[in-house]
């Protein structure tokens, strides 16, 4: 193994799980997640030579983030909307958990759920800037330096975000039916 690859795995290899989080966040879809983190991959190992600074993790998730404004951009112009799988509604079932637990387990994952769902009702330039501080725990200059934006703008957006993603989340509570005791 030369020393590229074994530094590049060394370095880039450990924010892979984070590479996935993030791209299926912006991709929303499992099967464009894993395409879009191989694409990345791919870009990082062949501009790694280039990498300055010590921020991989930045430079990883910016890569991913091109990645996934380039397949945008591509899928736009074919004007192609794929029509969904048959297995596609069976994976939604399979996210849920048959299994008898406790009741505090239960609450949390529909929360869980109900919280991704909103979450991917944000426009996408609210959820990437919390998807990035909130999951990826990314400091603000990192971020602006992902989402190629001032520091004051990735601010902005977070502060909105986060009202837009609790005024659904408030919608959402008042709208639950409650319980009779």
């Amino acid at each position: 193994m030369d020393d590229r690859r074994r530094r590049f795995e060394a370095q880039v290899l450990p924010h892979l799980d984070a590479t996935y989080r993030f791209a299926r966040w912006l991709a929303r879809s499992p099967d464009d997640a894993q395409d879009l983190v191989q694409e990345a991959m791919l870009r990082a190992y062949r501009g790694f030579n280039a990498l300055r600074g010590s921020d991989v993790k930045a430079w990883l998730l910016t890569i991913v983030r091109n990645c996934h404004a380039t397949a945008v951009r591509q899928q736009r112009r074919r004007a192609q909307v794929p029509l969904p799988e048959e297995h596609d509604a069976l994976d939604a079932q399979a996210l849920l958990s048959n299994a008898p637990g406790p009741q505090e387990e239960s609450i949390r994952h529909d929360q869980m759920l109900t919280l991704e769902r909103l979450i991917e009702r944000l426009p996408d330039d609210y959820r990437e800037v919390l998807i990035l501080r909130e999951i990826e725990d990314m400091d603000y200059r990192a971020i602006a330096a992902i989402t190629q934006v001032p520091l004051g703008t990735v601010m902005s957006r977070l502060a909105r975000a986060r009202l837009a993603l609790r005024q659904h989340w408030l919608r959402h509570v008042e709208g639950e039916p409650r319980a009779v005791r």
